[in-house]
């Protein structure tokens, strides 16, 4: 697979990362979050996709989505999405040109290992920056409605989250038990540099696995150690 081809699997959840064009801000009021959502939930319902969990960071945004029977529907979300918010920020600001860097950064999970891993790794983006002091002091971010602060009826829950007791109180009571445990440098390491360089999100039986069902090689291997700059 060419080194800078993106990975869009059928029936996977997948971390993406969409940054603003040279890092400015993309979100400035509580409207310019508010669109986004609002464009989110109209479009991952017209695709046919679901999403496990978000965060809208000031100049990137986090998103853990599965596009269901066909990756496709996951690049048509992404691209109506961020269209209507460059168009959305144009005109309120007067201006013309890109709001986003050219390319959103794609990474499949593997559900079973990795899955609540990446969702609580999005939604503690604003403790890591230094933001707010807990994850539901940020309301940007699907964690508040997993918790029970919120209600967000489009947000979709996945299995491994609902598996997690047979109540909607005892699941997040739970989740939030998740969040304040101790996460382990190798597990950052892993969901960051599978990010940042477009790579699965898995151990080397899930890229195997993968390799064999596409009938190609798809992991970069020999890269070197995961970037440690930000998130």
């Amino acid at each position: 697979m060419p080194r800078n081809a993106r990975i869009l699997l059928n029936d996977y959840p997948h971390h993406i990362i969409q940054r603003g064009h040279n890092r400015q801000a993309v979100f400035a009021s509580d409207g310019d979050y508010l669109l986004y959502l609002d464009n989110l939930q109209e479009w991952k319902e017209k695709c046919g996709c679901k999403v496990y969990a978000y965060c809208l960071m000031t100049n990137h945004v986090h998103l853990i989505i599965d596009p269901g029977s066909d990756g496709h529907n996951l690049a048509m979300l992404m691209k109506r999405v961020a269209g209507r918010q460059t168009r959305y920020v144009n005109k309120i600001e007067k201006r013309s040109g890109t709001l986003w860097e050219g390319r959103y950064k794609s990474s499949p999970i593997s559900t079973n290992e990795y899955l609540l891993a990446c969702c609580r790794y999005v939604e503690l983006n604003p403790v890591r920056a230094s933001m707010v002091a807990a994850p539901e002091a940020y309301r940007w971010s699907s964690y508040r409605a997993k918790v029970g602060m919120t209600k967000q009826a489009w947000l979709d829950f996945d299995q491994h989250y609902l598996d997690l007791a047979s109540t909607a109180k005892k699941r997040q009571r739970k989740y939030k038990d998740y969040f304040l445990g101790t996460i382990s440098d190798e597990e950052m390491e892993l969901i960051r540099g599978a990010i940042q360089r477009g790579q699965l999100t898995g151990t080397n039986q899930f890229i195997e696995e993968i390799e064999a069902k596409v009938g190609k090689r798809i992991e970069f291997r020999g890269q070197g150690r995961p970037r440690k700059a930000g998130d």
